[in-house]
């Protein structure tokens, strides 16, 4: 089979030639189409569950909400596991999948699941599925600020319910809109409300009861359509609106009679536009503000939907108030240029390099060509592969390209055929076409199977890392994949392309001479072989104390899963004292953004507080997520200090600080440990038991064995206890005396 393709492509050669363009058209066009990110996603296969409770304590979330939907789930296919969370006002349950499993049927196994636990959580309350997103999917950030001189219509500034409103209402619809992005989540300012507080003086006067000023609420804000009517041929559309627009509408609004006289809302409370209760706050440089992020659909371009999305906050700046400015302030697409533009050029590198040695020992301008045009010949075709198989190009996977050994099997034809072709034409001798192509199948027959075989051996190598699963698959399947489907392509190169391209460009006087180099290699090596053979037991020796040593060498080296990315930024997770308000936590979060933004790498710093409007990352109010956007190096006062140092000098300078403890990470990075192991550190160790002080006080003493270990920094116990409650429990014999029930206090 291979002598038939062989002979096939030097027949057929202009043909064959010709396919190049076909596979440079078809490479062109996947590139365009190839997703690009910085890193693999390495997040699970998995599903949020969020369910708002308002007004539910943590243990009655847990028992009422969480338990039920957690076991309701058990029995799905493919399910691993699950885990949960319960928090003041939320419940979320994170749902496993085994790796492979359809994101979209599992989504739907999920919701046929709470549609039949409907009944048995409490009434009024609707679990919903997060976005479908992954660890990568927080692409883009925002902030939506007002000058200090802007005002609104009514000729008061702008505050954080105003800020909030625009989001809401302007920003976020459009955003939306752009393709790959599956929600924009909001966080920070005050979602308006409108506020009726009764004065309970006037309901026991007037003898009103809070059901019956709810009642009459509910029963005037209402519209109703009624069908249509027909009136000398022309039809009309009956609607009697009645749903309340402004404060002055509810203050109108009749509860009941007292006396013949109508006893309204506005007689009894006060009407006004207030703020709702929230769970989460923004910050920017020492300032409150609103903050946004836009989340990708798993499988979409990352570095292509950022940079829609960034071009879409620049339309919809158009559409904002006068000085209302949307401000981004997180964008994946400088991550991924970086980390695109250092693969980019160390795979330019690494091919100048390889055609140079090229050129050098092969000694054949035209020979070192055909060979060095496998390189850029089996890139296209790997893109090709990459996005027919779903791989985005990212450090792992196209950091791992080694052209060395792409053009391996093109060198042992190209050298052999033109050592073939230069002895068929000592003494003066031409050759014929036919000659010269017989020569050339010839010169390729002989080495075309140790070419193949070698290959096929550096190809086998990869093939385990093909049955590694769970994280380690995910991280490392990318790179197997581009480097096998490279091989491949090269190999299949060199059965075809090359032996074409030697017979139509290798022709004429073709010579067979050492290169320069060569000559001068030669030279110096051969007395040096002499001399090891000479002294041949003293080299063994030598060579096995020097094995010996570095087998030692080796037991005293650190080792990691994969070396860390620099994402260039800097995520402060800062943690205050449980039970610290929103408010309080704002105000903390300010002083500690300005002593960060003191340094002068820093560019700008804003923070996540509390829980956004789609609880992804549930945090209590006392936990806030810093990201710390640093200048560009060329930038720094001192450009040679490394990003270590600087965290160092920024732990130092935040330890000052009172009431805050920090942890230091990446972006990404964090990200990734919440999703995978539902915790925010690298290493994460789960007690399990029915007694929840002792598990505290086991885990106190695990904490204390690891801070022993070398290298253990920002070790942890997870907080557990210590939120202070108000608990108002009701007297059952007092409430019988006066005829009232636990729902009536």
């Amino acid at each position: 089979m291979i002598d038939s393709l062989l002979r096939l492509a030097i027949e057929r050669r202009y043909l064959f030639l010709r396919l190049i363009l076909i596979i440079v058209g078809v490479g062109v066009w996947s590139y365009q189409k190839l997703p690009i990110d910085a890193v693999p996603d390495i997040t699970n296969v998995q599903v949020q569950i969020n369910t708002s409770a308002p007004g539910y304590s943590p243990l009655e979330a847990e028992q009422r909400i969480t338990y039920p939907v957690e076991t309701a789930l058990y029995g799905l296919p493919q399910l691993a596991y699950t885990r949960s969370l319960s928090r003041y006002g939320l419940s979320q349950v994170t749902v496993v999948f085994e790796e492979g499993t359809d994101i979209y049927a599992a989504r739907n196994l999920i919701d046929n699941r709470l549609g039949a636990i409907k009944s048995v959580l409490p009434p009024g309350i609707e679990p919903e599925m997060g976005p479908i997103s992954t660890g990568l999917g927080e692409i883009f950030m925002y902030t939506v600020q007002a000058s200090p001189d802007a005002t609104m219509a009514n000729g008061q500034p702008y505050d954080a319910t105003a800020l909030r409103e625009i989001q809401d209402w302007i920003i976020k619809p459009q955003l939306a809109q752009v393709k790959g992005v599956i929600e924009i989540n909001s966080i920070g300012g005050f979602n308006k409300q409108y506020h009726v507080t009764p004065d309970p003086k006037k309901l026991l006067y007037y003898g009103i009861s809070i059901e019956a000023l709810v009642n009459a609420l509910q029963v005037n804000n209402d519209n109703r359509g009624a069908g249509y009517i027909e009136r000398n041929g022309q039809q009309l559309l009956v609607r009697s609106p009645g749903q309340l627009a402004t404060v002055e509408d509810i203050g109108n609004v009749i509860i009941t009679e007292h006396g013949s006289v109508p006893i309204k809302i506005q007689d009894v409370a006060d009407i006004g536009i207030g703020k709702e209760l929230r769970s989460g706050a923004a910050t920017q440089n020492g300032k409150e503000t609103v903050l946004g992020t836009a989340m990708m659909l798993i499988g979409a371009n990352s570095r292509t939907v950022a940079r829609d999305v960034a071009n879409k906050l620049e339309a919809v700046q158009d559409s904002l108030p006068d000085g209302v400015i949307a401000e981004p302030v997180y964008e994946r697409t400088r991550l991924v240029d970086k980390a695109i533009a250092t693969v980019a050029k160390n795979l330019l590198e690494g091919a100048l390099l390889v055609i140079v040695v090229l050129f050098t020992l092969l000694g054949n301008f035209r020979a070192a060509l055909i060979t060095a045009a496998v390189i850029p010949l089996s890139m296209l075709a790997t893109m090709t592969g990459m996005v027919r198989t779903g791989v985005s190009a990212n450090l792992m996977s196209l950091g791992a390209l080694d052209f060395g050994l792409i053009v391996d099997g093109a060198v042992i034809i190209v050298e052999n055929s033109v050592r073939r072709l230069a002895e068929a034409q000592r003494g003066g001798n031409s050759q014929s076409l036919r000659e010269r192509l017989d020569t050339v199948y010839t010169a390729t027959a002989e080495v075309i199977r140790p070419s193949l075989f070698g290959v096929a051996i550096i190809t086998v190598v990869y093939i385990p890392i093909f049955s590694l699963t769970g994280v380690e698959g995910k991280m490392f399947h990318p790179m197997a994949a581009t480097v096998v489907m490279a091989l491949l392509s090269a190999m299949v190169f060199s059965l075809t392309i090359v032996p074409a391209a030697v017979a139509v460009f290798l022709r004429g006087k073709i010579s067979e001479k050492e290169s320069v180099v060569i000559a001068k290699t030669k030279s110096i090596y051969k007395p040096l072989l002499l001399l090891a053979l000479k002294f041949r037991w003293a080299v063994v020796s030598f060579a096995t104390l020097l094995v010996v040593g570095c087998i030692w060498l080796a037991t005293t080296l650190g080792s990691e899963f994969v070396p860390q990315l620099n994402e260039g930024d800097i995520a402060l997770h800062a943690m205050r004292i449980p039970g610290t308000g929103l408010e309080q936590a704002v105000e903390m979060q300010e002083i500690l953004e300005q002593r960060i933004k003191s340094f002068p790498e820093v560019d700008k710093v804003f923070a996540r507080i509390g829980t956004a409007e789609v609880a992804t990352d549930p945090m209590p109010p006392n936990v806030a997520d810093n990201f710390v956007i640093l200048k560009p190096r060329n930038e720094w006062p001192d450009p040679g200090k490394t990003k270590d140092e600087l965290v160092i000098e920024m732990e130092t300078a935040l330890e000052e600080l009172p009431g805050n403890n920090y942890e230091f990470t990446q972006p990404i990075q964090m990200r990734f440990n919440e999703l995978i192991s539902g915790v925010r550190a690298d290493l994460g160790i789960k007690v399990f038991g029915d007694d929840l002080d002792q598990l505290v006080l086991t885990a106190n003493d695990i904490l204390k064995a690891i801070n022993q270990v070398p290298g253990a920094a920002d070790a942890r116990v997870e907080q557990v206890t210590g939120l202070p409650t108000l608990s108002v429990i009701p007297k059952r014999t007092a409430l019988g005396r006066y005829g009232l029930n636990v729902v009536e206090l």
